[in-house]
């Protein structure tokens, strides 16, 4: 896009939505037909206007009603943005499992439907094991406009002004995915601003982004440990999966023996694939029906919570570094801020994984269902919270927001994916935004404790335990 026309539209946007405070969150993919109908089920591989579909129609559109602070004088003071890589390519070993499912579907596939013919005849196996989970155009784009947007509703915090006087800060996982993430956030905003005469530098720091290679426990017990996720083996050799490949075999027409649980798998990431990377409502997305689809949703669910999540205590204890790195950034605002000083870091924007967020997230306390997920209790999960799709789509982003609310009142609020969040546990008083203090005092054990290396140490000494 043209710099002219990008701040043209930039500029237009924030005129019409300075009168509007509403979107439409209940947009149906089925009135679009380049919209899976399944889409909202592609868990990680998922695109982010799927958990906020108002941004289909308007890429650029924000919602400053939903911060609503508790009185007309709260003014922010930091803000600090965890942020998951853009929309990436498959793996090496994701490709090798599409490629594998693509000359089968070529060579056995009996079927004679149009849908099936296109695959055979048409699709091309472009997917090649050098991509490697390597960022593509639209995981650049899911930065760049991400950031338009959070300046849109911190235009006091995310600004030219703090940009050039070194106010924000920007801190990076040392993949590429994660590397080029946050040079397109940055471009996002030299972008909108016009900024041709200097360069903004990051860190690189995999201690804080990639906390998990370095936690040797996680690593140990739960990373290369097969039996941490039996929970995950059962279901995929469960009914429910068993019934996934069945319907696949019967679509394509070939015995039910030869499509196993990675063939499935590997259907439902070419299906999400092409979507995500190319907004093609693909051919192979005529291999799952809805119900389909809510399996294949919880199979990677449960990875999710048996590897990163509520599964195993080290899982989120892996995350202790990034948790005490946040709060001892949210102190020292806190502190420049009474003593009457300018906040020297406004803003501080961290790009890694969702293996990054997910582990934060279930340290403190979201998204927590009152039955663990196992591979027996499918049809009693319908209703989890703990959904992937929904927490962690490419660019999913958590923002913590500190209020100087007047007379020492300081209030946090976090939001998720540009939506308000509850601290669990801090619903009683104004919820999306409480005392700071309050929440402090609620994290008070794992701000005196959760320490990264006697957690992630693999023989823990009595004085640990």
């Amino acid at each position: 896009m043209p710099d002219i026309v990008w701040k043209v539209t930039v500029v237009y946007f924030t005129t019409i939505l300075s009168f509007c405070c509403c979107f439409r969150t209940d947009v149906n993919p089925e009135d679009n037909p380049n919209i899976p109908a399944i889409a909202k089920y592609f868990t990680t591989k998922g695109r982010y206007e799927e958990v906020n579909p108002y941004l289909r129609d308007d890429i650029l559109a924000v919602n400053r009603s939903i911060l609503q602070p508790p009185s007309p004088q709260c003014r922010e003071i930091h803000l600090t943005a965890i942020i998951r890589h853009g929309t990436r390519y498959p793996t090496s070993k994701n490709v090798k499992k599409m490629q594998k499912l693509y000359e089968l579907v070529k060579s056995s596939a009996a079927a004679k439907e149009s849908w099936l013919r296109e695959i055979q005849t048409q699709w091309r196996m472009w997917y090649t094991e050098d991509m490697d989970g390597r960022l593509v155009q639209k995981g650049v784009d899911d930065h760049k406009h991400l950031a338009v947007r959070l300046s849109k509703l911190f235009p006091t915090m995310i600004s030219e002004e703090k940009l050039r006087g070194g106010f924000i800060n920007f801190i990076t996982s040392s993949k590429h995915r994660c590397v080029n993430s946050t040079l397109s956030f940055k471009a996002g905003l030299t972008g909108l601003w016009d900024i041709t005469d200097e360069e903004f530098d990051h860190a690189v720091n995999d201690a804080l982004m990639r906390f998990f290679d370095q936690c040797t426990r996680f690593v140990e017990e739960v990373d290369n440990n097969p039996s941490a996720l039996s929970e995950v083996d059962k279901f995929r050799q469960g009914p429910e999966m068993r019934r996934v490949q069945e319907k696949i075999a019967d679509r394509l027409r070939v015995p039910y023996d030869i499509i196993t649980d990675d063939m499935a798998e590997a259907a439902f990431y070419l299906c999400a694939y092409e979507f995500a990377i190319k907004t093609v409502n693909s051919a192979w997305c005529r291999l799952f029906d809805e119900v389909d689809a809510q399996v294949m949703e919880y199979a990677n669910d449960l990875k999710q919570f048996w590897k990163r999540g509520y599964g195993h205590d080290i899982n989120s204890k892996s995350s202790c570094i990034l948790f005490h790195d946040l709060f001892s950034r949210l102190d020292k605002a806190t502190n420049e801020n009474k003593s009457g000083q300018q906040v020297t870091e406004a803003v501080t924007v961290q790009v890694g994984h969702a293996e990054t967020l997910l582990p934060l997230l279930t340290l403190l306390g979201f998204f927590k269902d009152s039955d663990a997920l196992t591979s027996t209790n499918y049809a009693s999960q319908t209703q989890r919270s703990f959904r992937t799709s929904h927490m962690l789509p490419y660019a999913a982003n958590l923002l913590f927001v500190l209020y100087d609310c007047g007379g020492g009142d300081l209030r946090l609020q976090p939001l998720l994916n540009e939506k308000t969040v509850t601290f669990p546990g801090l619903t009683d008083q104004r919820a999306s935004m409480p005392l700071y203090e309050d929440v402090k005092e609620h994290y008070r054990e794992l701000l005196q404790g959760c320490d990264f290396e006697a957690e992630c140490r693999l023989f823990k000494r009595p004085a640990d335990v």
